[in-house]
């Protein structure tokens, strides 16, 4: 079964979402890459300076391919990134602007985790290796920051997204189906090796 998701999610919507949840997301994301996520973790921008609201938001890390069409800005293209990548940055950037929602591919740390509990946030995986079809999900271009200091890749874009796919792999009560992977695949090393955790890496 499919869960609707409209944004932006509250806390009491954020902490109704449990890890392997189904989902179909409306509303409103911000995109965010490497550098958008280092400018806000070490510059630490107002939110008055942000020219979007950032309370009870989703970011997606994503770099969309964009082309100005009829004078407006279309996504061609916008898969997922790797979000491990903004590990470092991530759970500060959730306590300071707000954040309720995390969407990317592959999951994210322990330190991420924590955050999300702390805050009632949560993360979406979404599907990598068809951005054409997500870029299909986007309805609108409503906005775009740090366009000309970042690169079009790299700038926070606002898109309105309608029924777009997502599974949470990470929720605010501690459960990661990453972690849990990861630890189901460890244990089946050591049975497929017939070696000791200790001796692992050795």
């Amino acid at each position: 079964m499919v869960k609707p998701v409209s944004l932006p999610l509250s806390r009491e919507n954020a902490s109704a979402l449990t890890a392997g949840d189904i989902v179909s997301i409306t509303g409103q994301v911000m995109t965010g890459r490497d550098r958008i996520h280092r400018y806000l973790f070490e510059d630490r921008p107002r939110k008055e300076d942000i020219p979007f609201d950032l309370t009870g938001s989703v970011i997606y890390h994503c770099g969309p391919v964009m082309k100005k069409l009829d004078g407006e800005f279309r996504a061609l293209s916008a898969g997922p990134t790797t979000s491990i990548r903004v590990e470092m940055f991530t759970p500060a950037i959730i306590e300071t602007y707000g954040i309720r929602g995390i969407m990317g591919k592959g999951g994210m740390g322990e330190k991420t985790l924590q955050a999300l509990q702390e805050h009632s946030c949560v993360y979406f995986h979404t599907i990598g290796g068809a951005s054409a079809f997500l870029a299909d999900r986007i309805t609108g271009t409503l906005g775009v920051w740090k366009l000309e200091e970042f690169g079009p890749a790299e700038a926070m874009w606002l898109l309105e997204i309608r029924e777009f796919p997502a599974i949470v792999t990470m929720d605010a009560h501690g459960n990661s189906i990453h972690k849990e992977i990861e630890e189901a695949s460890y244990s089946k090393l050591l049975e497929l090796t017939g070696r000791s955790p200790q001796s692992v890496g050795e």
